[in-house]
């Protein structure tokens, strides 16, 4: 008889219906009106979309950090993309243009993360004219400053959750205020 000793440590993938919650919980906090009242965000697709990255991102960045937890990061990201991809459809994006939206959402969000990843290396400083020149259209710095503020909340919320929690859903993020 072999053994099943992966019984002992808990699934590198949390299931189908966790990753929605977990993706669910991202979107419900990146529209919170204070963002978009309080940060100078846009209310707009594009404003939403460049929330929405960003708090993906967080937790993305978080799970990363986890050892063994590239599929759980993964099954997120494409989880992500699915919904880019319902609601372009939903939008009337034609099925022949979908695939190149999708890769231009790609690429945006790939940027984006490389960006505030190196920002985070470098400083605070850094982080704020990458959130202004990404989220704010590079038109707000003082709102970058609150935002940066935001997001090392955010990043200190979600490094004291343990890996366990954190693939059982269980997402902290502060209320946004400026």
């Amino acid at each position: 008889m072999i053994w099943p000793f992966n019984l002992l440590r808990p699934p590198r993938t949390p299931p189908r219906g966790t990753i929605e919650a977990i993706y669910g919980t991202i979107v419900a906090q990146s529209r919170l009106p204070a963002f978009y009242q309080e940060f100078g965000v846009a209310d707009t697709v594009n404003g939403r979309f460049e929330m929405l990255v960003v708090h993906l991102w967080l937790v993305l960045r978080r799970i990363r950090s986890i050892q063994d937890a590239s599929t759980f990061a993964q099954a997120l990201f494409d989880y992500f993309c699915s919904d880019l991809d319902a609601n372009l459809r939903e939008l009337g994006v034609g099925d022949l243009s979908v695939p190149k939206r999708m890769q231009a959402f790609g690429e945006a969000f790939y940027g984006r993360s490389a960006a505030y990843d190196l920002a985070l290396t470098e400083g605070r400083e850094d982080l704020e004219l990458a959130l202004n020149r990404n989220v704010l259209d590079g038109a707000d710095i003082e709102n970058a400053r609150k935002l940066a503020v935001y997001v090392g909340q955010v990043i200190a919320a979600l490094d004291a959750v343990p890996p366990a929690k954190l693939r059982s859903g269980e997402l902290p993020f502060p209320q946004p205020t400026a």
